[in-house]
Parts: C-alpha cells; structure tokens; sequence
C-alpha cells in the first residue's frame, strides 16, 4: 500500500497521484502557493482519490471559497466508503472544519490524533494563529497548543514542519529561549518555509529583537518572493519594526508595495486583518493622509465579510468602520447581536 510522508496509508492505487497529494500537503503545512494545482493533479490521476479532494476542499476554504470547498468536502465524503478508518476521520474532521463546526472538529481532532498522531494536517488544524485553539475563545489556547505539541513530540522527531510548530507554541506560552531555538531547527530543515520563517519572526518580536528581526525579513521576503501566501504578512511585520522605529514613512511604503487589497495571493482573511491593523497602528503612529487606503479596507471587508460572525475579521470591521465614519459599524453591531 502507498504511504504519505508520515508513513500512513493512502487509498489510492496510483503513485503519482500520491506523489502529487503529499507535494499539495507539504506546500499547505508551509504556507506555500501551490497546493491547489498540486491536488487538482492528484485527482486528474485518480478521480477516486478521497484525500485529493478533501485537500482541494481545503484551500478552498482557505481563500473563502465556501461554495466550492463544500462541494469537494461533500466529493470526499462521497468517496470516503472505500478509504481506510483513519482516511474517514480524517474527511470527517477537516469536512466539519470547512462548515464551521470548529467545536466538533476541535474535540474530534484530540480524539483522532490519540489514534494516529502522525496526521500532521489534523494536528495542523489545532495550532497556529488561525488554529482551532486560537480561535476557540478559550483563555488557555496558548497552553494548550503547547500541550498538545509536546505530547506528540516524540512522534515527529526532527520533522521541518512539527519543528516549526513545537518552537511557535513555546514562543507563544512565554518560553521565549527554547522556542526560538527549536523554531530555528526547523526553519534550518526547510528554509522556504513560510510558516518556519513567520514563527522565527515571532520569536525575534517577543525577544525585542528588532534589528535582527528587521535583518531576517528583508532577506528571507525577497529571497522567496511569490513562493508563499504569507508573504503579506510577513511584509506586515516588517512593517511592525519600521514603526517601532519611527520610520513610519517606511511602514506605508511597506503597506502599499506589499500589503494593500489590490490583487494579493494571499487568503482574505489575512489581507483583511493586515491592513486594518497596519493602518490603525500608522494612524496611532501620528501618519496622515491615509483616507484613500481606508476606504479600500472598507470596500475589502465589506466584499469578504460583510456578515457578522468570523470573529477575527470583525474586530478589524470595528478599526475600519470606526476610522471611516460609515454605517457599517452599526449593521456589524446588529449581525453579532443576531
């Protein structure tokens, strides 16, 4: 039988197609452009291919494709009769993910990974800034992605992607030292690795090292330029350090060149909240004439969010709305009451 790259079985009986759903897999667990069309090729090889589609489902989740990840979660499901139990699971949790039952997918995924703790992609789907845990509403998600991460670190070993993740966690708990050490293993296994290069950006933050954090950045975002969807974001924290520098001139030219709504590759939810968040901390920063740039944040917010209810994303509505005097911050206020 096929195996993927943490030796569990894959349903399929074609090993491009597995070679091509293991490459999608890895390019999603380091925050790479790609994993789309590296899943499309998976199910052109084998159309009955459950995992391929749950993946594509995936990605298109991620870029607030609702209708169409639906469709192929619902694709997944459909073929899921013929995959092994922990492939079932596996669709089962990621499906309720993409309908937004995080609460059922959170206990379904500490669960399934007591089981088969090598399924990166669940425990993927745990941590993180945008993981389950953070966006639990529990006070102790930052303990419990660390918890998590330590119980199965001996499942792992030196993997590049667990590395990045077990370093993040620790950094995020307060363990600045040992976080950034064993972020920095990971990032060394795999330095296109967008999601190593974010945690090691971390770690540089919360040590208060700006210099180098400013050193690493300015090297590592040209050095893989379109490779990553978070390469907005990373622009964003540079743009953090020129702030903190005074530099608040830098911090637009930042914004404009690499962060602002115009035709990014990058997940909306992301190029929504790093907008607004930069042109609040530029507004607080005493930085004028930025009336243009709001009003494209708003028109943004208002094309990907415009119901209350993804919580992240309202909290930004709120700096937009009340930096632009409109009426969307009353209908926001009225959708999250409902």
């Amino acid at each position: 039988m096929i195996h993927d790259r943490y030796g569990l079985p894959l349903t399929t009986n074609s090993d491009r197609a597995a070679a091509y759903y293991v490459d999608g897999v890895d390019r999603m667990l380091a925050a790479l452009h790609g994993a789309d069309s590296a899943f499309e090729a998976a199910i052109a090889e084998d159309p009955d291919f459950a995992l391929a589609h749950l993946g594509r489902a995936r990605v298109h989740q991620l870029n607030m494709e609702g209708a169409k990840a639906r469709a192929k979660a619902t694709d997944a499901r459909q073929l899921a009769p013929a995959a092994t139990p922990r492939e079932r699971q596996h669709i089962e949790i990621i499906a309720s993910v993409i309908e937004g039952q995080g609460k059922k997918a959170m206990a379904a995924a500490e669960q399934h990974l007591a089981e088969y703790p090598r399924d990166a992609q669940i425990l993927s789907l745990l941590l993180g800034a945008f993981g389950l845990y953070a966006f639990s509403g529990r006070s102790d998600h930052d303990a419990a992605r660390l918890a998590i991460s330590e119980r199965y670190a001996g499942d792992y070993g030196d993997d590049w992607w667990f590395l990045t993740y077990l370093g993040w966690s620790k950094t995020e708990a307060g363990d600045l030292v040992s976080g950034r050490a064993i972020t920095e293993r990971g990032y060394a296994l795999k330095p296109e690795n967008a999601g190593a290069a974010h945690a090691v950006a971390h770690a540089l933050f919360e040590q208060g090292d700006a210099a180098e954090g400013r050193s690493f950045l300015s090297a590592w975002l040209p050095a893989n330029d379109r490779t990553s969807f978070l390469q907005g974001h990373l622009a964003w924290h540079l743009a953090l350090i020129a702030i903190e520098e005074g530099d608040a001139d830098g911090a637009l030219g930042i914004y404009e060149q690499h962060i602002k709504p115009a035709n990014r590759p990058y997940p909306p939810l992301n190029i929504y909240t790093d907008t607004a968040s930069l042109l609040w901390r530029l507004s607080v920063a005493g930085k004028t004439g930025l009336e243009a740039h709001w009003k494209d944040v708003a028109a943004y917010g208002d094309g990907y969010f415009p119901k209350a209810g993804a919580h992240f994303a309202d909290v930004h509505h709120a700096l937009v709305a009340a930096t632009t005097n409109n009426d969307a911050h009353a209908v926001l206020i009225v959708g999250l009451h409902a």
